[in-house]
């Protein structure tokens, strides 16, 4: 049976035999000896995305280590509210600390701890996913949505439906309406100002 070490863009973990694009952790280890889940669903606020294969790197999943995540892609982490991992995606971590740096009018890049401070608070309101409403026409490619029938990522004049496999269906982009927006609003800045997240390729 697979482990409960998906992430949805709700920031929930769930099992599934599908795979991801990305792999990452929540700054440590919180699963049980048995690999299984209590109530905590993260170490710290080092909530990261990283590459699945790096330096040749072999580890066991959910054992003594910390607890290993996958995404189907960064459009998912990000509204997860995992940031690139600046060891095994130096480069893209980079590009986004300095587009989240651009977005709030700085010329140097920001900073990890800082990064990471808001995002936390961004991401969750006590244990739940803190959802942000705003107007969908400002929204860049890349931000996921709360709709009745599920998470819908948007792309252009379209919104793509996520599934665990790959975004499934498709519906043109409403205008002129507020939304629950998953995707917290450090990384919509981030990529509002150019930072260009990962898409499975089903998008």
């Amino acid at each position: 049976m697979p482990l409960p070490n998906r992430v949805d863009p709700f920031g929930e973990l769930f099992a599934t035999p599908a795979r991801g694009t990305l792999f990452g952790n929540r700054g440590g280890r919180f699963h049980r000896d048995d690999r299984t889940l209590g109530l905590r669903r993260f170490a710290s606020r080092a909530w990261i995305c990283c590459r699945l294969a790096f330096k040749n790197r072999h580890r066991e999943v959910w054992g003594r280590g910390y607890t290993e995540l996958f995404f189907l892609d960064e459009v998912t982490a990000f509204a997860a509210g995992h940031r690139p991992c600046f060891e095994c995606r130096y480069h893209d971590a980079l590009a986004f600390a300095q587009a989240w740096a651009r977005a709030q009018g700085r010329d140097e890049r920001a900073y990890v701890e800082d990064m990471d401070r808001v995002l936390q608070a961004e991401r969750l309101a006590g244990r739940a996913k803190r959802r942000h409403r705003l107007k969908i026409d400002g929204l860049p490619d890349g931000a996921v949505l709360a709709l009745p029938d599920g998470a819908w990522a948007v792309r252009g004049a379209t919104l793509l439906q996520w599934t665990p496999e790959g975004y499934a269906a498709c519906r043109p982009r409403p205008r002129g309406t507020m939304v629950d927006v998953l995707t917290p609003p450090g990384m919509l800045g981030a990529i509002s100002a150019g930072y260009r997240p990962q898409w499975h390729p089903s998008a």
